[in-house]
């Protein structure tokens, strides 16, 4: 596969924050993988399809991010197939809010396996591709669960402080090797399907700039890879100018 095909893996590729993320690199020139769990692969190819229609280049490839053997597979069919991959994004969030009585342990490992381990799978995997090639970009999202936790958080926190302690563990061990790893801290409501069906006066939230937009949100991570290596950034924190922190 020629090396001018360069791929962004997007590993929790949604309808909202994902799919930007997406887009955006895809409007950068490199072909956009979608990753999302099988159950939705449909939605996944109607995402493909959008940004094809743009005129610019996405594979659907529905996997499910904490199964090591699909994940292996996922990473060396991107290689062999389609093209390196230059950017891997890992944006699954698995954000759930129950008391610590109600709290089980099911509950407990899926949010886990959700948002840690199927980071580590994703970070690994990554890094053994791009430590071939000496240069690569790795951004893990993270959320205000990742340096705080909250009344009835204590799965999602778990988690999230997990995965960023993995971002801040291979962040030293790759960024000597130039492969910048950056964690990112969305940190408020997003403009997402969840938030509109589900918060108070989110139009006019909207109108006072005080949701976090998708499509903004996405031009930071492609602000990430593109930044020179003798001023990497491996933590942003992003929040509405409105919120409180």
């Amino acid at each position: 596969m020629p090396d001018t095909e360069k791929v962004c893996l997007v590993i929790g590729a949604g309808d909202d924050t994902g799919g930007a993320i997406a887009r955006a690199f895809a409007r950068e020139g490199l072909t956009a993988c979608l990753v999302r769990r099988p159950a939705r692969a449909e939605a996944l190819e109607a995402l493909a399809q959008s940004i094809r229609e743009e005129g610019n280049k996405a594979v659907a490839l529905p996997t499910d991010a904490r199964d090591e053997e699909a994940m292996v597979a996922l990473f060396e069919k991107v290689e062999a197939e389609i093209g390196p991959i230059d950017v891997v994004v890992f944006n699954i969030g698995a954000n759930v809010r129950f008391s610590i009585t109600e709290t089980t342990a099911r509950v407990y490992r899926k949010v886990w396996e959700m948002a840690a381990f199927a980071g580590f799978l994703t970070g690994r995997e990554a890094a053994k591709h791009m430590l071939r090639r000496g240069r690569g970009t790795i951004i893990f999202t993270g959320a205000t669960a990742s340096v705080r936790g909250s009344n009835g958080f204590c799965a999602f926190a778990g988690a999230k402080h997990a995965l960023r302690a993995l971002a801040q563990s291979m962040a030293r061990e790759l960024g000597p090797k130039n492969i910048h790893v950056a964690h990112t801290i969305i940190d408020g409501a997003i403009d997402s399907n969840f938030i509109r069906e589900n918060l108070p006066e989110v139009d006019k939230k909207r109108e006072a700039d005080a949701l976090l937009n998708p499509e903004h949100i996405a031009q930071s991570y492609v602000m990430l890879h593109k930044q020179p290596r003798t001023a990497w950034t491996h933590e942003l924190d992003l929040r509405p100018w409105k919120e409180n922190w």
